[in-house]
């Protein structure tokens, strides 16, 4: 079977996200939700880059981090380094001719883990979003989980003028806003209102969250692969292994 490189555009490398109030919550990728699905892949024989926004190191919530779990912590290991000094994501995608990813380029799939981090910069990306129609007109899997469908919305940065937005009419599973506007204000978790919800702004672009709560749900629209939270992080890792294992070897 042949290799495809994995690109991970991005993981976050910004570590405090603004609050609607001013106030600024500490936060990165939530390491499970990339390191598991990473694990499946890896072990599916896929080659995996990692490029933030502009090469500074992946910012990963390490309270959450599963100090117990073997798998885990052997794919943190493997890739720490990569995860240290990421590439530059423009750099790749420019490449030495400047113009761009093409058909040819080997990627299968794009992976943008969640965490809240994630609302920082990665949305408001025009090459994020340069990356994200490439891989859709391109016939490449996306796979993004929890808070990570905010990255949907950097395709619509940028886009030729008159273009459609590539994902108008998907559905997803997303971290519920109800939650954000809720829960994990109640719990602590998050300390204040957010500037933005992720399922909101997507809705305004024709994009339907179809999970109300979080139970480790993963959903597929056409090359689109979702999962609802950190609970989904292991049946999307699965999900995502399969699906492009399959394609590999049609």
């Amino acid at each position: 079977m042949d290799t495809h490189g994995l690109g991970i555009l991005n993981p976050t490398q910004e570590r405090y996200l603004k609050m609607a109030d001013g106030k600024f919550f500490s936060t990165g990728n939530h390491p499970v939700e990339m390191l598991l699905p990473m694990y499946h892949l890896d072990a599916a024989g896929f080659d995996i880059d990692v490029a933030t926004l502009s090469g500074d190191p992946v910012k990963l919530e390490m309270w959450a981090f599963p100090q117990e779990d073997e798998a885990v912590k052997s794919i943190y290991d493997k890739y720490k380094q990569k995860l240290r000094s990421p590439l530059n994501l423009s750099e790749v995608w420019n490449g030495k001719d400047g113009k761009g990813f093409n058909q040819d380029t080997p990627y299968l799939a794009v992976f943008i883990p969640g965490g809240h981090g994630v609302l920082n910069g990665i949305p408001f990306s025009k090459t994020v979003g340069d990356v994200l129609r490439w891989a859709h007109a391109n016939d490449r899997f996306f796979i993004t989980l929890c808070h990570g469908p905010a990255s949907i919305l950097a395709a619509d940065v940028g886009k030729p003028e008159g273009s459609k937005f590539i994902y108008e009419g998907y559905s997803i599973d997303v971290f519920p806003d109800s939650l954000d506007q809720g829960a994990n204000i109640d719990i602590g978790y998050i300390p204040g209102k957010m500037e933005w919800l992720v399922g909101e702004r997507l809705k305004k672009l024709g994009v339907t969250p179809i999970n109300k709560t979080i139970s480790g749900e993963c959903h597929r629209d056409r090359l689109l692969l979702t999962g609802d939270s950190p609970l989904a992080s292991n049946n999307l890792g699965k999900l995502a292994a399969k699906t492009l294992l399959e394609e590999v070897n049609k």
